[in-house]
């Protein structure tokens, strides 16, 4: 359980430490004055000062935040973060999600470009399949099966289940030469049609780029329909989790290797990354939501109005986060 602690220690100080530099660099570039950068919540452990910031790491590894002038009051000075345009305030407040977001497809890359793309290159060919009899061989690149041209293993295996007969025409690439063979098709045990074939993992940084792009975006799409069942009655708070949740599953997924934690890193870092932007009162996408709203009304609504209305919602988060660590204690643990 130790090494565990360790993990989750490591993954929260992460993924907070990206979003909240998100928000700093941020600041920085459209000129705010930062007060303090700070790692962890509660009792400072350590801090020193660079400028006109202080940086401090603090003894709770559960949070952190950036303290940006005239964030949550009126300032005078001219580099307040209530003095800049509407879209510079904007920008700072949606950086930290996007550094959340950059961190998944990042992590994604690393573990595709790791563990390697299937490719249309043949690594084996198996005894006995119609395959072997067809003359393939090993380092053979598919690029063309009966008429449909392929250049990945999903399109080999996808044209070979879609395809009819008794045998199919396979073009490949052999030593620069392309060379036409013709090979039988057989059913396996799960009713699929095969030849025998498996593919050679390629690691390739481009495609290991793009596939942290598309992995990224499918789950998001994913994310946003689970949010969309859950406000709409569909799901369970019993389908949410809290930190003894993350925990729990951080300890089994620790026991599978380091490519399941990293795995579980980049889920945890968009579901950051996509509940900060939610149009709720203390996270960023409510500061969000409300600066749009002011743009729109003028100042009817008060700095002090906003701060009173995003420390209320701060309380309900607390009050969701004491349930839901409740909740977990209850199935993970006296269970």
């Amino acid at each position: 359980m130790g090494v565990t602690v360790i993990y989750a220690i490591i993954i929260f100080c992460l993924l907070i430490f990206v979003h909240e530099l998100g928000h700093f660099i941020a600041a920085k570039s459209v000129g705010i004055r930062v007060n303090e950068f700070s790692l962890g919540m509660g009792p400072v452990l350590l801090r020193f000062g660079r400028g006109e910031t202080q940086y401090s790491l603090r003894a709770l590894p559960v949070g952190g935040f950036v303290s940006m002038e005239g964030e949550d009051e009126e300032s005078n000075d001219p580099r307040a973060f209530n003095r800049k345009s509407p879209l510079q305030r904007g920008l700072v407040l949606v950086s930290g999600s996007f550094m959340n977001l950059l961190t998944t497809v990042i992590l994604i890359t690393i573990l595709a470009l790791a563990i390697g793309m299937t490719s249309n290159v043949i690594d084996q060919v198996s005894e006995g399949y119609p395959a072997q009899a067809a003359g393939l061989k090993a380092g053979d690149r598919i690029i063309q099966i009966n008429e449909t041209e392929v250049d990945s293993w999903s399109d080999v295996t996808g044209t070979i289940a879609a395809s009819k007969g008794e045998t199919i025409t396979i073009l490949v690439e052999r030593d620069g030469e392309i060379i036409t063979l013709e090979s039988g098709v057989v059913t396996n045990e799960e009713g699929r049609r095969v030849i025998g074939i498996t593919s050679r993992l390629e690691h390739s940084l481009p495609k290991s780029l793009k596939a942290g792009v598309v992995s990224t975006w499918n789950l998001t799409v994913e994310m946003f329909r689970f949010l969309k069942v859950l406000f709409t009655g569909g799901g369970s708070m019993d389908d949410l989790v809290g930190p003894v949740g993350i925990v729990s599953i951080i300890n089994e997924q620790a026991k599978m290797g380091i490519f399941y934690i990293v795995n579980l890193t980049a889920l945890i870092s968009l579901n950051l990354a996509i509940v900060n932007m939610l149009p709720f009162p203390a996270l960023d996408g409510g500061r969000l939501l409300f600066l749009i709203i002011r743009q729109v009304t003028g100042k009817k609504i008060t700095d002090a109005m906003e701060s009173k209305i995003h420390f209320a919602g701060l309380m309900l988060l607390f009050a969701l986060m004491i349930y839901l660590v409740v909740q977990d204690v209850d199935r993970f643990i006296l269970k």
